[in-house]
């Protein structure tokens, strides 16, 4: 809470509770659930209970709308890993720390929409607005990079650290299919059992 307060506060990213930050939190809702190119500017107004003209008050277009959602989104996943990252005392807890984090965007209730969206819908913006997410996209894997780097330098972990990567992406965005935050395994456990699957052999390093 403290960083989404700075983060507020320095204009990186919209307040929540603000009538933007609501629009930005339906628009992800919607464009989730009907797909970006079926949900509508009224479909949007509606869901804000707004006049559909309102809505240009914020933002130039739909497009604007969900390329916000989506640099917002990872302007804050980029300054919350890297503060987890920051926190963690030698390389084993610093690929924890990248694991706990990742699982907890993709499954925790407040982000699962737009980490989705990320995936799924990121090529509906204009090639201009693509490279601008990238931009994003890639700042935040290079701080996976360099912690899986730092992790092979000791021998925590074995073979190419961008395929490595893109494996676990690939896990981790899976869970939204199977995990269940409120089922018997916790999403603690869950991070330390992807840590037990990553390292070579029982390092304790």
């Amino acid at each position: 809470m403290v960083l989404l307060k700075l983060l507020i506060e320095e204009g990186q990213i919209t307040d929540p509770d603000s009538p933007r930050g609501r629009l930005l939190d339906q628009a992800a809702q919607l464009f989730l659930q009907k797909g970006y190119e079926r949900t509508t500017v009224r479909d949007l107004a509606s869901a804000v209970g707004i006049q559909s003209g309102s809505i240009f008050h914020h933002f130039s277009s739909k497009e604007d709308i969900l390329k916000a959602v989506m640099s917002e989104a990872l302007v804050y996943f980029i300054e919350e890993l890297r503060a987890a990252i920051e926190a963690a005392q030698n390389p084993r807890h610093r690929l924890l720390a990248c694991i706990r984090s990742e699982l907890q965007f993709t499954i925790g209730a407040d982000t699962t929409a737009v980490m989705s969206l990320l995936i799924s819908e990121w090529r509906s913006l204009s090639v201009e607005a693509q490279g601008d997410i990238l931009h994003y996209r890639s700042r935040y894997e290079q701080q996976w990079l360099d912690v899986l780097n730092g992790a092979k330098e000791v021998g925590l972990v074995d073979g190419d650290v961008f395929v490595m990567r893109r494996l676990l992406a690939g896990a981790i965005h899976w869970t939204t299919t199977w995990f269940q935050l409120d089922g018997e395994l916790s999403l603690e456990a869950l991070a330390n059992e992807t840590l037990h699957l990553v390292c070579s052999g029982d390092s304790q390093i």
